[in-house]
């Protein structure tokens, strides 16, 4: 099945687009894809495209419009990060004599793996290439990870969960199929490693988690915790799904890990998610800090603890114009500096870190009602990280940029500042088009809402507020081997097919809504 692809020539995969995972061609109606030309040439003009992998720059139209669900809406500063993200995630799909991966850095890094892999972000990548027409990328990545000499527990990394929800878009079992016994090795390892059976509880290294010199430091985190509880969950499911009972202790494991995980680290005091240190006799670390939300990126936490939601539109605790913050700005411990350290999580925002909290934030709008935050902080939050993948160049030009950590007060990119600063000639632009962090699947999964399922059934929740935007179109999103158009029309006379909200399948209305409201077909 993971045969190597040494010769394969990339350009093949540009035009056979629809040869993996996709029974028919895309069923375009609504939109132009020369907007993608349109797009890829202004991103282009402004590159200085310092390091190519296997798709360069000249191809990027190519490969999007190959791959990529088209997208229109009002907000055309939305509109451009959307395609903007999709042109740098393209640079980051690489061949190798093993076959695809998906790479963090674009230079090669001292601390990564074989062939310049990183599992911190991995889990990001999935979320986000779940969505390419082509699943080649994704299926030589997960046999890279599992089989080709790739580290996955050098990072915290939910594999098994990703690739389950690499299935709920695709609607195919045959990675589950094959890399299962792999899967389960993989948790029984992270079990010896980090697992504390006197808690209950994974530990881990804060710099192992990709959150290096944080405020609460190492111990029992909820990022790992809940990690690994959507891993032995993801493992159950797939056993269900291929009937197979290895997998049926899975179940019991996912549970033991959450009950252990919100009765040792919620703080009912400061109803938030917190660090326990391992030191004998430790109590909870006395910061809030953002990864304190992850639980919710993998519903994990119930109603009850929904009241942690009200610290992140709080200028005192975790909102900013650049933001969120890693930690919250009332404690001393906060801080953004310029100077030890250039990848700091104490303070400064990190596009990780935002990813996380908004996948969580949509699943909590979709799942649970609650008084804490509504459909306007979502679309709020990601304005504010869209606004915040801009760079000012030396000009006075401002391009769409994404790099590591922000200021969360200026939107200065700190590490670069760092960097620049200092003779970076080894690794110039070290973080530049840094792919540690999602947006399209912020905008697919969560603004427009298409929530994947197991089974034959669509489901579609848009948290776009009421009255903000008068259409928007989702265009052939690769969906079970169909192609998905999500529409939205106050009026009905922007793309003549009445109004409201409007979902076709392979070009055929499926469903339809007068307003903006859940909806859910058979497909």
């Amino acid at each position: 099945m993971f045969e190597k692809r040494i010769n394969l020539y990339p350009a093949i995969l540009l035009i056979a687009f629809c040869v993996v995972g996709c029974t028919g061609s895309p069923e375009t109606a609504f939109l132009d894809p020369a907007v993608v030309n349109s797009y890829v040439d202004r991103f282009n003009r402004s590159d200085d495209e310092l390091y190519i992998q296997t798709f360069p720059n000249s191809t990027a139209a190519d490969f999007l419009k190959a791959n990529i669900p088209l997208f229109e809406c009002p907000d055309k500063e939305l509109e451009e990060i959307y395609y903007f993200r999709w042109w740098t995630y393209r640079k980051h799909v690489r061949q190798t004599p093993g076959g695809y991966i998906i790479t963090e850095f674009l230079p090669d890094v001292g601390w990564a793996g074989k062939y310049n892999g990183i599992s911190c972000p991995a889990m990001l990548h999935y979320n986000e290439g779940r969505w390419l027409r082509n699943r080649t990328y994704l299926d030589e990545y997960a046999n890279y990870w599992l089989r080709g000499g790739g580290s996955p527990r050098s990072y915290s990394f939910p594999i098994a969960n990703a690739l389950y929800n690499y299935y709920l878009v695709t609607g195919k079992d045959s990675l589950f199929r094959e890399l299962l016994p792999d899967l389960m090795t993989n948790f029984g390892e992270w079990e010896k490693a980090r697992f504390d059976a006197s808690r209950g509880l994974f530990w881990q290294i804060d710099d192992r988690d990709g959150m290096e010199v944080s405020i609460c430091g190492s111990g029992f985190r909820a990022t790992i915790n809940s990690y690994m509880a959507a891993d032995a969950k993801a493992l159950a499911d797939i056993g269900r799904i291929v009937q197979d009972a290895k997998t049926n202790e899975y179940g019991k494991k996912s549970e033991d890990i959450r009950r252990n995980m919100l009765q040792t680290l919620w703080d009912k005091d400061a109803s938030f998610f917190k660090v326990l240190s391992r030191d004998e006799n430790a109590v909870l670390c006395s910061a809030r800090e953002q990864h304190g939300y992850t639980p919710w990126a993998f519903d994990l936490a119930g109603p009850e603890y929904a009241v942690a939601w009200k610290f992140i539109m709080d200028t005192a605790h975790f909102y900013a114009p650049y933001g969120p913050t890693t930690a919250e700005r009332c404690h001393p411990g906060f801080t953004v500096v310029y100077e030890g350290h250039p990848c700091q999580w104490n303070g400064p925002s990190w596009p990780l870190s935002t990813s996380i909290t908004l996948t969580g934030l949509a699943n909590l709008l979709n799942n649970q009602e609650q008084p804490f935050v509504s459909k306007d902080d979502y679309f709020n939050l990601l304005k504010i990280f869209t606004k915040s993948h801009h760079l000012t160049m030396d000009n006075g030009a401002v391009v769409p940029w994404i790099d590591e950590n922000l200021h969360p007060f200026t939107g200065d990119w700190i590490a670069r500042s760092i960097y620049k600063s200092r003779d970076w000639r080894p690794m110039r632009e070290r973080g530049k088009d840094y792919n540690h962090s999602s947006y399209c699947d912020l905008i697919i999964n969560g603004l427009i809402g298409m929530r994947p399922q197991e089974g034959n059934t669509l489901v579609v929740n848009p948290l776009v507020p009421e009255d903000v935007w008068d259409y928007f179109c989702l265009e052939n999103v690769p969906y079970h081997g169909k192609n998905v158009t999500i529409l939205y029309d106050k009026t009905g006379e922007k793309y003549k097919k009445g109004k409201g909200l409007t979902i076709f399948v392979n070009g055929k209305k499926a469903v339809s809504s007068p307003r903006l409201s859940a909806v859910k077909c058979e497909i």
